[in-house]
């Protein structure tokens, strides 16, 4: 027997792309609402380090910051996180936290994301810091003591290589990826960051 489709979002919280594309997806998923069921898969965008980001990196993500806000529109960073913040190249602490938050509620996936989100890009706070990501548990109503036993233990970054595999044996190699799960098949889908009718459309030629 055939199973219902998934359409499967592979994303990291601290994917500026991801960011920008956050409300297509919040239009998406309410224009889906009933119909097919939306999963967030990480891809893992930089693993773990406590090494400072270079110079040129920084100067690299500003300019894909201000190229975003110009693809986008609406779409804006407070640029203060250079000034304020130790910037590190490394995602998988934010990952292990949606990982962890869901292990508390189903639904503090998603508050953590749009938490994290909003704490990098608008707050100038660095979420590659596990500080940072203990307040946001404690902010977002989280369960902060057990938020921290969980977000080191081995069941979730377990969980966490595991999303990160399946993503790259399905070919997700850019972030952020839609694929429809029919049939037990993948099927790679339009990604268009300002018209969610567009994505709409390929996943119904799809079903």
């Amino acid at each position: 027997m055939n199973s219902n489709p998934i359409l499967l979002y592979i994303h990291d919280p601290m994917c500026s792309w991801c960011y920008g594309f956050k409300p297509t997806l919040n239009a998406l998923t309410n224009q889906l609402k009933d119909k097919i069921d939306i999963k967030y898969l990480l891809g893992g965008l930089a693993p773990d380090t406590n090494e400072t980001m270079p110079d040129s990196m920084r100067e690299q993500i500003k300019l894909n910051w201000n190229r975003i806000e110009k693809t986008i529109p609406g779409t804006n960073f407070n640029y203060n996180f250079w000034n304020h913040c130790t910037p590190k190249r490394s995602t998988y602490p934010s990952c292990r936290a949606l990982i962890a938050a869901k292990k508390q509620h189903s639904n503090s996936e998603t508050e953590m994301i749009n938490a994290i989100q909003q704490a990098y890009y608008t707050q100038a706070r660095n979420p590659s810091d596990y500080s940072v990501l203990y307040e946001l548990a404690e902010e977002t109503g989280l369960n902060k003591q057990q938020f921290k036993l969980d977000i080191h233990s081995t069941e979730v970054n377990n969980e966490l290589q595991l999303q990160i595999s399946r993503c790259r044996k399905i070919g997700a190699d850019s972030l952020p990826s839609l694929y429809l799960l029919n049939n037990n098949a993948y099927h790679p889908v339009v990604l268009d960051y300002n018209n969610s009718d567009i994505i709409i459309e390929h996943i119904n030629s799809l079903v």
